[in-house]
């Protein structure tokens, strides 16, 4: 071979080389990167030609499914429209964007389009899609919490969970959005979900709090006797029962079912900023909620983290008193009453709250479940018996007599915080009202917290026959 046809050959075998090693880089080597690239359009155009999994809710109902239109493709839909907008979101494959469940469980979701999966794949006709998402929520259930809020025209929200594993069954806000009409490009309504969102003060729900750190740091017990008395001052400002009424010398556990502010306020004080922020910290208080959603949705709220606003480090100035009855500036989420409740119902162990139950294959097998996980150990179990009953007490005798149910032991608390910010009204006629909740008693299967701001009433006259209804649906349904 003379010198020029082997220099030719050398080149050409050169660039041979260079064109196996580029190409390989993009389809080998570095083929996950290009896939995930946002700028990558081709990998959002194929989306469209794999159905998504379904999702389905507790009992088989169909929450988002896959449909084939006449050209082809997939989109989504979404049967119980605005009923499920916040906990199951939406999907719109072509554009990459999803909330909810949908973005939280995508990876399973999504499937491969058929040119992605194997050889050995394609040559047994595997049919290219998404992994099944089955969740925890009961869609009867959610359907009977939408109706209430919605009666009172404003906005609200209900969380319920079972405390033994901490399936969430009920994950509503109202108002809501349809999930179509994001797909659809049309007005879909809200997409703030107040349950894991909404910061707002719990008022007198949080004596429940206040209740077990007292008890479970064996600092009071529910015969300990306090001065029921209004006014009293706590930080240099008069804080009143409801009515002025003054009560003399009470019990812990008479505070508690009439919830009387001024003995709260006191028991916070002398319990300390450390040991409160303690068992709130354990009821997750301060930190990302637990559950499984996309983070960044759950970041929205800016109430639940050190640095941020709402955020309340008690050790430093804050006002402990009012915090002890849920006032003072803290701010809480519909989840983490529900969580509150959830604990004291299941022995003190606050299992970690969750959505999705499991997941299977196109084939029908499991790949994956999402067992009971505990979150933390809150109080010792006779704390929690201990609070238990005098929460039972509230709506056996007290406040929340508007919760009780006709052979059901329901255990309870009712919260009622002003609120009238960014009202402009020259007095505050309006209230954030809560009801947080669990039963049966002997052997709880449901805990729940319902919160409503901007209303003209009380939480044991608005919140707790809402929560009334979820928890006789939820039993109803559990048979």
């Amino acid at each position: 071979m003379n010198k020029p046809i082997a220099r030719l050959f050398t080149l050409v075998l050169l660039m041979f080389g260079a064109l196996v090693a580029y190409t390989s880089r993009w389809t080998v080597f570095d083929a996950s990167a290009v896939q995930n690239n946002a700028l990558n359009k081709r990998t959002l155009l194929e989306s469209e030609d794999v159905p998504r999994g379904t999702i389905y809710g507790a009992g088989g109902a169909e929450l988002a499914y896959s449909r084939r239109t006449s050209s082809g493709t997939y989109v989504r839909r979404y049967p119980f429209g605005a009923l499920f907008g916040q906990p199951i979101g939406y999907s719109i494959s072509v554009q990459a964007r999803a909330t909810g469940v949908e973005a939280y469980r995508n990876n399973a979701l999504a499937g491969t389009p058929l040119e992605h999966e194997s050889i050995v794949d394609q040559l047994e006709g595997h049919q290219a899609g998404g992994d099944e998402v089955d969740t925890t929520l009961v869609a009867a259930s959610q359907r009977v919490a939408m109706r209430d809020l919605q009666k009172t025209h404003l906005d609200g929200a209900v969380v319920a969970i079972v405390p033994s594993t901490g399936a969430i069954t009920v994950f509503a806000s109202n108002p809501s959005f349809d999930p179509n009409a994001v797909v659809t490009h049309k007005p879909a309504g809200s997409q703030f979900d107040q349950a894991a969102e909404g910061g707002e003060f719990p008022g007198s729900a949080q004596k429940v709090v206040t209740a077990v750190a007292a008890i479970d740091s064996g600092k009071f017990t529910p015969a300990s006797t306090v001065d029921g008395n209004s006014p009293q001052s706590f930080f240099g400002i008069p804080l009143n029962n409801d009515g002025g009424t003054s009560y003399g010398p009470v019990s812990l556990g008479y505070a508690l079912t009439n919830s009387i502010n001024t003995v709260y306020a006191q028991v916070a004080l002398k319990v300390g900023p450390a040991t409160l922020q303690r068992y709130m910290d354990r009821l997750g208080f301060y930190a990302t909620p637990p559950v499984d959603l996309p983070s960044n949705e759950l970041a929205a709220s800016g109430v639940l983290y050190p640095g941020r606003a709402g955020y309340l480090p008690l050790a430093d100035g804050a006002d402990v008193g009012r915090v002890g009855i849920g006032e003072g500036g803290l701010v809480v989420t519909p989840l983490q009453m529900a969580m509150v409740a959830a604990a004291v119902a299941n022995g003190g162990r606050l299992m970690r709250p969750h959505l999705t139950d499991e997941i299977l294959n196109s084939d029908g097998q499991v790949v994956q479940t999402v067992p009971p996980r505990l979150y933390s150990v809150v109080m010792k179990p006779s704390t929690a018996r201990t609070v238990g009953q005098m929460m039972e007490n509230v709506v056996h005798d007290g406040t929340g007599t508007a919760a009780a149910l006709a052979g059901i032991t329901v255990a309870g608390k009712t919260g009622t915080a002003q609120d009238c910010a960014n009202l402009a009204l020259p007095a505050c006629q309006l209230n954030q009202v809560w009801f947080i909740a669990y039963a049966p008693v002997d052997h709880p299967r449901i805990a729940v917290a319902v919160t409503l701001p901007h209303q003209n009433g009380f939480g044991g006259t608005i919140a707790a026959p809402i929560a009334r209804a979820v928890i006789q649906a939820l039993l109803e349904g559990s048979g």
